[in-house]
């Protein structure tokens, strides 16, 4: 198991904050165990937070980033895949990603997906800039110099000339339509669509058993990869 998880809520300076992460771990789980412990305490100590989140945010990653870099000796040479969603006040969300992991938001029954897939294909450009090259072999996924599957990471030190950690980011209003938010690991997007997965998270009032039959169902479509899930329910 190499996928780590945060759901939860907190009290900082009299506001409420929901903090939600998928860490999608590879080649070992010391990275996504780092960044289950740090990353959130991280963005929060950026003094800017509460002025401009979207900046602080992105400075995090990059500082967490460089951490993990600095301490690969006892990290080891593995990486993480992150999407993480900061709700405040229960009026406003922030998201930011790195890899595939993905976060989809479901207003007035529709899916919209709130990050971005990092991917070598489409990515290409940024890669072979750094110097590395894209591999398509026949039975496999493109990877980042024959080895990565996707083109932005945590850690992965051996690649990392190659590799861009800096976040794309989507905020948004939640209003009296929005219903649910769904973070989950790549090992339920390759086999479920944005609207199948809102579709299923939303029949369900319970979001931990929402989280529990998203991903039952995806291993019931034999879904090869490690399947992590939080369901965040805004309302009914």
């Amino acid at each position: 198991m190499e996928d780590y998880h945060v759901a939860k809520f907190v009290q900082i300076q009299g506001h409420e904050l929901g903090l939600f992460a998928i860490y999608d771990g590879h080649l070992g789980d010391s990275v996504p165990a780092y960044l289950q412990k740090h990353l959130f305490s991280n963005i929060l100590k950026e003094e800017e937070f509460w002025v401009d989140p979207n900046r602080s945010i992105s400075k995090a990653y990059e500082r967490t980033d460089q951490a993990i870099l600095s301490n690969s000796s006892d990290l080891g040479r593995g990486g993480s895949t992150a999407v993480t969603a900061i709700l405040i006040n229960g009026k406003r969300l922030w998201v930011a990603n790195v890899g595939d992991s993905r976060a989809v938001l479901s207003r007035g029954g529709q899916a919209r997906q709130m990050t971005t897939d990092h991917e070598p294909n489409t990515e290409r450009g940024s890669i072979e800039n750094r110097g590395g090259f894209v591999s398509n072999m026949p039975g496999d996924v493109p990877r980042v110099n024959g080895q990565l599957a996707v083109s932005r990471a945590f850690g992965d030190k051996s690649l990392k000339s190659h590799l861009r950690s800096d976040p794309d980011l989507q905020e948004t209003d939640i209003d009296n339509n929005t219903e649910v938010l769904v973070l989950a690991s790549d090992g339920l997007w390759k086999v479920m669509s944005n609207q199948e997965a809102v579709d299923i998270a939303r029949r369900i009032k319970d979001p931990l058993k929402a989280a529990k039959q998203l991903t039952a169902e995806a291993l019931k479509r034999e879904s090869k990869d490690d399947i992590s899930c939080v369901v965040v329910r805004f309302r009914g």
